[in-house]
């Protein structure tokens, strides 16, 4: 499974972003998808996830201000984020979870990385 996301950059605080992530397979159920963040000297943390029924968890920091959502038919997450702060500042990667064909293994894939950078 190759997992790419775009949508990246540089944004005043106030702002809006929209990411994107693809997932591709022709083997692979995608199931969860979600978006982990890790600022520099932090640990990487959940943003926001979706299952493949549609069903969205958020952070706390983060509610009221992201927005997740995604295309089942095209295996892509987007996140839309508004009202971005300093603190938004962070590498942000995507995640997807893909169950195996026979059903018997799930196994978890991510992308590269796509900078966002909150100026105040």
């Amino acid at each position: 499974v190759q997992v790419v996301e775009s949508g990246g950059g540089l944004v005043q605080a106030g702002g809006s972003l929209r990411l994107s992530c693809a997932a591709s397979t022709s083997v692979f159920s995608i199931k969860t998808m979600g978006w982990y963040r890790q600022a520099p000297g932090s640990q990487r943390e959940l943003v926001a996830s979706i299952t493949d029924s549609g069903s969205p968890r958020y952070a706390d920091f983060v509610k009221g201000r992201f927005t997740i959502s995604r295309d089942n038919a095209k295996n892509t997450v987007y996140l839309q984020m508004n009202s971005l702060k300093p603190e938004d500042t962070a590498v942000y990667y995507c995640n997807a979870g893909a169950m195996s064909p026979d059903h018997y293994r799930y196994l978890e894939f991510w992308g590269q990385g796509t900078l966002v950078t909150v100026s105040s």
